[in-house]
């Protein structure tokens, strides 16, 4: 090759890499900003994911209708796991290697995420807000990936459980908890936070996931004089539990977690669950005693989709609402280390639907430790403290 022709080949090249500095950044173009969440919609927390991507698609829209983040439109794609870490993996690998995403978000399930983080983070896509409170979403490996803001089952039962042990006086602590790493993590919680006022755990049973029969369970914690009970149930074995334990004259104090932290424990189990007690953030929206601004967002929830919104519809809403937050922070130049920089700049501060705070530092990706406590009074849960930690 002569030389004035390997210069002009050289020269030709640097021209385009000037002109197509969008193709270096996965997810970011001139014009739009690619991201995504996996959620469960078919599976048994359908009704759960359906919410949150609702409530994404929602703030998805507005951000759009109001001309994007820095000129960008935001492009929203939603893919269903069934719940299944498998399915969750194929569609991390098409997000990531096909649709080319900057972010997933709001991922569902425990499984599932952990199961991803292979296909995400070589290619430097962030893991932003997951749908669960396991530890494995702000810790080591890759935590410079990772932002959560779900207060880990694990500090919600070492936190509540002291604290209202103490407020109602209780004797006897019992636990009954899921045979798996869920309901480890609220019976350890509890078993850590009972060690801090000299207590320890009177009795403690378990079940298997997908069990409907919770007679021998209640029977053993009632023959032990508990007087005190903490959860580390979901939704269907909470109802289970406490109407069990209400047909035998078996009354003690239920303390529940984020897990069972949904209106469908009263809608489904009735005037039994009044009393109920469970950690919480963010409150689920009862529409005629909501403030104006949550009126006025549920009612274009209901206009855009057709039914009213739930707590995940929340969840959804404020997870998008804080990657925005974060893209709009980090400028034209948006890239995983720009993106980084500003979720860690300032806090995020409380909204309407009352979450704490987020902080976040290079080596603290969990943005709060906090909760408050909430309780069903009248068909209705009502936060019943402040957040504490």
């Amino acid at each position: 090759m002569k030389p004035g022709i390997a210069l002009s080949a050289l020269a030709a090249v640097g021209a385009l890499a000037l002109t197509t500095p969008a193709l270096a950044q996965q997810g970011v173009s001139k014009d739009s900003i690619t991201i995504a969440t996996i959620q469960d919609l078919s599976g048994p927390l359908a009704g759960f994911g359906k919410q949150a991507r609702n409530g994404m698609q929602l703030r998805v829209d507005e951000i759009n209708e109001q001309g994007g983040i820095n000129g960008r439109k935001l492009v929203f794609k939603a893919e269903d796991s069934g719940y299944d870490p498998k399915r969750a993996v194929l569609a991390a690998q098409k997000l990531v290697n096909q649709d080319k995403v900057f972010a997933i978000v709001g991922h569902i399930g425990t499984a599932a995420n952990v199961a991803t983080f292979p296909v995400l983070f070589p290619k430097k896509v962030i893991n932003f807000y997951p749908l669960t409170g396991a530890r494995e979403m702000f810790e080591e490996p890759n935590r410079h990936y990772k932002f959560a803001f779900s207060v880990p089952y694990y500090d919600q039962a070492r936190t509540g459980t002291p604290r209202l042990v103490k407020e109602k006086g209780a004797q006897k602590v019992c636990a009954i908890y899921q045979d798996d790493e869920f309901g480890l993590e609220v019976l350890r919680g509890a078993e850590e936070g009972l060690k801090t006022i000299g207590m320890a755990m009177t009795e403690k049973t378990s079940y298997k996931r997908g069990a409907t029969d919770f007679s021998s369970q209640v029977a053993k914690m009632k023959a032990a004089g508990c007087d005190f009970v903490v959860l580390g149930t979901v939704i269907r074995e909470t109802v289970g539990t406490i109407a069990e334990s209400r047909k035998t004259g078996f009354n003690p104090t239920f303390l529940g977690t984020t897990a069972a932290y949904t209106d469908l424990i009263h809608k489904l189990g009735g005037k039994a669950m009044d009393g109920l007690y469970a950690t919480m953030a963010v409150q689920v929206p009862y529409l005629d005693e909501a403030s104006q601004p949550i009126r006025f967002w549920a009612n274009k929830y209901k206009t855009r989709f057709n039914e009213d919104p739930g707590v995940f519809s929340v969840y959804g809403y404020e997870i998008m609402d804080n990657f925005i937050q974060g893209a709009q922070r980090a400028g034209a130049n948006l890239n995983p280390e720009s993106f980084i920089k500003a979720m860690i700049s300032a806090p995020i501060e409380s909204d309407m639907f009352g979450s704490d705070t987020l902080k976040y530092t290079e080596t603290n990706r969990l943005g709060t430790e906090r909760s408050r406590l909430s309780q069903i009074q009248d068909g209705r849960w009502k936060p019943v403290s402040d957040y504490f930690k």
